[in-house]
Formats: C-alpha cells, sequence, structure tokens
C-alpha cells in the first residue's frame, strides 16, 4: 500500500457500512467518513455508504391508510320512531292467508212496560251487525352474491344480516305507516288510527290567554284544565262507563306538543305531567309524530279508555309481523322472501274515544 493512502478497498470489496458499537472516529475517518462524537451518537445506526440517485418518486409524506383507525361499530341511519304499537299494542288476530277479519257487534233490544194479565208477551231480542276490515300484505326480499357476500366480509359487514335486518324494517315501517293512516288500494276497507270511519270529530281545543290554543303557549292552568275537559267528555260520551280516576286509559299526543306537560305552576313546584299522573294515575302518557300536524296542520290528542265492560276499545290486528315465505339456493347466492300482514286499526267500541285538535 502506498505511503500516500491511508486506507485502500480493492474494487470487488467495496460494499455498505453500517456503523455500530464498535465504530469509532478513527475507523470512519480510514473509510473516509467523517463525523464528530455527537453526530455518530445520534446516526450511528444509519447506513453510512454514498446515496444512490433515487430510481422513486420522492415522497416525504406517510400514506394516509397507515394513519386511519376504523371504528368497528356500524352506525345505522336513524328512521323515525315507529308508535303505533306504543299506542295501540298488537292484536294477532286470523292468519297471512286470510282476506278479512269480521267484528261481530251486538245491541239488545227491548223496552219493559208495565205488566197486565191480558197483555201479550213483550219481548226482549238483539240486533247483530259485523264490522270487517281488509287484511293487505307486503313483501320485501333479499339476495345476496357469492362476489358481495366476500367483499362486504372483508368490511367487516354481515351482507346477509344486513340485508335480513333491513327488510324487517321496512315491513315494519310499513306495518306502522298503515296503524296510522290505513291502505287504500281502491276497494279493500283498511284503516288506521288517524281515518278510521268510526272516529268521533274533533273537537277544538279552547284558546288559552296568549291567544291561541296550542300548550305550547299555555300555562299550567290552562292545560291542566283542557285535560279535565278531556276526561269529563270520555266520561259522558261513554255513558259513565269510564271513570277516568279508577280505569285505565291511554293520552296519545303529538310530538310537538309533549314536553308542554312538563310546564309548571306559579310556584314552580309541579308540573302537569306530576298532575296528571297524581289525579289521574292509570291514565297512560305516550306520543307519535304522526299526530303532529294530523288535522290541516294542527296537532292533535287522542284519549281513549283501554277497555270498556272489560274488552278492548282500539286495536291494531295484524296477522304476521314477519313472515319467511322461503329460500332459494342460487348457484352464484341466495333468495329469500319475506312477508307480513295487516289488517289496520279498528276502533271497537267508538264510545270509549275522543280526540281533540289545537294541541
Amino acid at each position: 500500500m502506498e505511503k500516500s493512502v491511508k486506507f485502500s478497498i480493492p474494487a470487488d470489496k467495496v460494499r455498505a457500512y453500517a456503523m455500530d458499537a464498535k465504530t469509532t472516529e478513527t475507523t470512519l475517518d480510514a473509510l473516509g467518513i467523517h463525523y464528530t462524537k455527537n453526530a455518530m451518537d445520534e446516526f450511528r445506526a444509519y447506513a453510512t455508504d454514498a446515496a444512490p440517485a433515487l430510481q422513486t418518486t420522492a415522497s416525504n409524506v406517510t400514506p394516509v391508510q397507515f394513519l386511519q383507525y376504523w371504528i368497528p361499530e356500524m352506525i345505522k341511519i336513524v328512521t323515525a320512531s315507529r308508535d303505533a304499537d306504543d299506542i295501540l299494542g298488537r292484536d294477532f288476530a286470523g292468519s297471512w292467508e286470510d282476506e278479512q277479519i269480521v267484528q261481530p257487534v251486538i245491541e239488545y233490544t227491548g223496552k219493559p212496560r208495565v205488566y197486565g194479565d191480558k197483555t201479550t208477551f213483550n219481548l226482549a231480542s238483539f240486533n247483530i251487525n259485523y264490522e270487517y276490515r281488509t287484511i293487505v300484505r307486503f313483501e320485501q326480499d333479499v339476495e345476496v352474491g357469492k362476489l358481495e357476500e366476500a367483499r362486504a366480509s372483508k368490511q367487516r359487514v354481515d351482507a346477509q344480516g344486513v340485508k335480513r335486518d333491513s327488510a324487517a324494517t321496512a315491513l315494519a315501517i310499513s306495518a306502522n305507516d298503515i296503524a296510522f293512516n290505513g291502505y287504500n288500494s281502491g276497494n279493500n276497507k283498511t284503516y288506521g288510527l288517524l281515518n278510521d270511519p268510526s272516529m268521533p270529530a274533533y273537537t277544538a281545543l279552547p284558546n288559552g290567554s296568549a291567544g291561541t290554543t296550542t300548550w305550547k303557549t299555555k300555562t299550567f292552568n290552562e292545560i291542566t284544565a283542557d285535560i279535565r275537559n278531556m276526561m269529563a267528555a270520555l266520561r259522558v260520551r261513554s255513558g259513565n262507563n269510564f271513570k277516568p280516576e279508577r280505569d285505565a286509559s291511554t293520552l296519545a299526543i303529538a310530538v310537538d306538543s309533549v314536553d308542554a306537560l312538563q310546564t309548571v305552576n306559579q310556584l314552580g313546584g309541579t308540573s302537569v305531567l306530576e298532575w296528571l299522573n297524581k289525579t289521574y294515575p292509570a291514565c297512560r302518557v305516550t306520543s307519535a309524530i304522526q299526530l303532529d300536524g294530523a288535522n290541516g296542520g294542527a296537532n292533535v290528542a287522542y284519549l281513549f279508555a283501554d277497555t270498556l265492560d272489560g274488552k278492548k276499545v282500539i286495536a291494531q290486528y295484524m296477522q304476521d309481523a314477519l313472515r319467511l315465505i322461503g329460500v332459494e339456493q342460487k348457484a352464484k347466492g341466495f333468495l329469500e322472501s319475506y312477508s307480513n300482514a295487516t289488517a289496520g286499526v279498528m276502533l271497537r267500541i267508538p264510545v270509549g274515544l275522543v280526540r281533540y285538535t289545537g294541541c
């Protein structure tokens, strides 16, 4: 080796060099690499061979997919609350294949008269009518392909389960809609809470001190007076068969009005709802968005006795909430068909219900 050369590496022996714990400044100096002690400590782990020209596009930004956290919980789009069941419950009557449900209505006839040995017999009898409702059936189908299922799985989505849930939800929404609005196919009789032909006419609530009928603008005393008048009207309409202080009842009001029941009295100690629970403890309060603006844009309220003479005053008649019609296995997936059936709502005892507009 020439004395003018500090260190020599044959052409076929040149390799990349990585610093380790044994690397010293003398070693690096011999290799033609000049670092201070501080720089050596900080960059010891880096390769120190000559940097070649870049063969790829320069990049100083970490791809965003490496900086994402995917929340495992899937959020579903929220639909309006289905409150028909909360107001009316469900009465399962008949079968999916039936065409109608029929309600017999019987009325006693006869009027006693003064007895006489020679008078003709004064016979008691009855009159019977039949009220019917038409059953309507809806269907919702589910189809899942093999490729669709596999790709959904990679997104952590159960395509089969989600589609079945979607079908069940769609059928439930249709039944809830019929429970309020009925269904008109042109020649059937399927009604809802808002349009059953046996419903009494709306009674308009009186104006409050603010000059409006709405509970949002009324005082504690004005709202409680409206409720007392509702209870009194139902007592009279039922022929005193309904006694509000004793008998179970349901007060269904618009969602836009329900929070007015939190209005407190002048002393600020008792709300309308607290007063109602104390004065009429057997009255259940519920609400539905379908009652908002239901009478020409005005909010409405329904008050009905749950039963009269031991029989339900109003009922939602369903045959099937969800029925699996069949499953078809295909080469590339499968097909499922679901259905429901409902006859809507029937006001069975019209004298057991009153309804008001303007709340």
